[in-house]
């Protein structure tokens, strides 16, 4: 599963260690209509190869699920981490506190759940969809997503139209942060690839109520 993967230059080249800096002053917002936004730092956890090494080898789930009058696999690996249940990497600690420090006013809330999804190649993927399951129609809430491995494209488009498709490429620890009313007014998916592409694993930090 690990052949197609290369490794991050800027952790072959620095050698650094697994960490994350502060977001303050460093994360790009790009303002979306009806009051969404998406944060953008690439590369923000250093030495990601380790951290991803480390999440190929936990107990991911196949899962299937009902489709019209036929049930199907799910086309990706899923785990998910609740509030209590200890994160597989020291780096995912981390990544929670210092997001959870840099969005804390915008939030009212902590991230405290970790979904994580591990795309195997360039047939896995997820559909169009925003994560709004526990929130009503009027309430925003923020997901933030650090990826792990092999590039994969991020595409963000309106519910409603009218806008073009932003395209974020995300792996070897780039982070994505998705607020405001993003998750109802928003849609975002990683679609399938022809292109030959290795392993990727997203961690998706959510509040509670939001998967």
């Amino acid at each position: 599963m690990t052949s197609a993967y290369q490794p991050s230059m800027f952790d072959l080249m620095s050698g650094a260690g697994e960490a994350v800096t502060s977001l303050t002053g460093r994360v790009t917002r790009h303002r979306l209509t009806a009051g969404a936004w998406a944060d953008v730092l690439p590369g923000w956890l250093h030495g990601s190869d380790a951290v991803f090494e480390t999440l190929l080898g936990i107990d991911w789930k196949a899962e299937r699920r009902k489709m019209y009058d036929d049930v199907v696999d799910v086309p990706r690996l899923l785990r998910w981490f609740g509030p209590r249940e200890p994160l597989p990497h020291a780096a995912l600690d981390a990544a929670k506190t210092e997001l959870n420090r840099y969005y804390a006013a915008e939030l009212g809330e902590e991230f405290v759940t970790a979904g994580m999804c591990l795309y195997r190649d360039g047939r896995d993927s997820v559909a169009w969809h925003g994560d709004t399951i526990g929130r009503s129609a009027t309430q925003d809430t923020m997901v933030a997503i650090v990826s792990f491995g092999s590039p994969r494209n991020l595409l963000l488009r309106p519910r409603a139209g009218g806008h073009e498709t932003l395209r974020f490429p995300l792996g070897h620890g780039d982070l994505i942060v998705m607020g405001g009313s993003c998750q109802r007014t928003w849609e975002h998916a990683v679609p399938k690839t022809a292109k030959p592409v290795g392993p990727r694993i997203s961690v998706q930090f959510r509040p509670l109520g939001v998967a």
